[in-house]
């Protein structure tokens, strides 16, 4: 066998060992990629999403370096935060993936979803001096004291960025990280709550720039009515569930090529 039918041999090994892996979680981190093309929430190949398949959270499927519209369940990788690729090998995920989620599935057990992407009103939000969301309607209501912003943007993020970026993620509580001149990080229990909060994210994020263009005094919520309605908010977790097997039944309907 010459270097070449063995390296093909490599690949094809590295990827059957992968396929049979968790398949229900790659088939919804699957439709999750494709959705965000859908609502144009895409960018190149950049960007990346990764959810946690054990325990400690350190073992993690994310994307490789694949336009969104294209990845299947199989194309997803398996690796482990305490084990850093080879990032010579082409199979290998781009390295400010590994950065940020790696480091933060290996320093935040909790953060089981991540989803990272640059959506314009979201990135205009981070993008302002002060990237406050404020409470003035019932979707930036949802987000009330359960985002993070990280004001200290290092760069790309590798390695030694993502570890900074996973020492604002302690609490539990935050659910979101408005990443300063960045973009945004979405934290979840699993793939259909993590999108369901990207997607409420990004239109309440819509809702607050257009507000704010248009000059005028915003109509603020009291701290008390935006707790009170985040709180109303969280007594339907079942939804973000709904939501998400309908988008699935929707990609079957008309492309079930992510779920191979």
């Amino acid at each position: 066998m010459n270097d070449e039918s063995l390296t093909n041999t490599k690949k094809a090994s590295f990827r059957s060992k992968h396929e049979i892996l968790h398949k229900s979680e790659r088939i919804d981190l699957a439709c999750a990629f494709r959705w965000t093309v859908r609502m144009n929430m895409h960018e190149a190949i950049a960007n990346h999403f990764s959810l946690a398949v054990n325990a400690d959270g350190t073992r993690f499927l994310i994307n490789p370096k694949k336009h969104f519209s294209r990845i299947k369940a199989s194309d997803l990788l398996l690796l482990d935060s305490n084990d850093p690729p080879d990032f010579k090998d082409t199979d290998a995920p781009d390295m400010t993936a590994w950065g940020l989620h790696g480091s933060i599935h290996r320093i935040c057990p909790h953060a089981r979803c991540l989803l990272h992407v640059h959506p314009i009103y979201s990135t205009v939000l981070a993008s302002l001096a002060d990237s406050n969301m404020l409470p003035i309607d019932q979707n930036t209501a949802l987000f009330f004291q359960s985002y993070v912003i990280d004001e200290g943007y290092g760069g790309m993020a590798f390695e030694q960025e993502g570890e900074r970026c996973a020492s604002l993620l302690s609490d539990p509580e935050i659910k979101v990280m408005i990443m300063g001149n960045h973009g945004v990080l979405i934290l979840g229990e699993n793939v259909a709550d993590t999108f369901n909060r990207l997607y409420y994210f990004e239109r309440a994020a819509e809702t607050y720039i257009k507000a704010l263009w248009t000059g005028k005094k915003l109509r603020v919520l009291s701290d008390e009515i935006a707790e009170k309605t985040a709180g109303q908010w969280a007594a339907f977790p079942e939804s973000s569930q709904i939501f998400f097997e309908d988008l699935k039944t929707i990609l079957d309907e008309e492309d079930s090529s992510y779920r191979l």
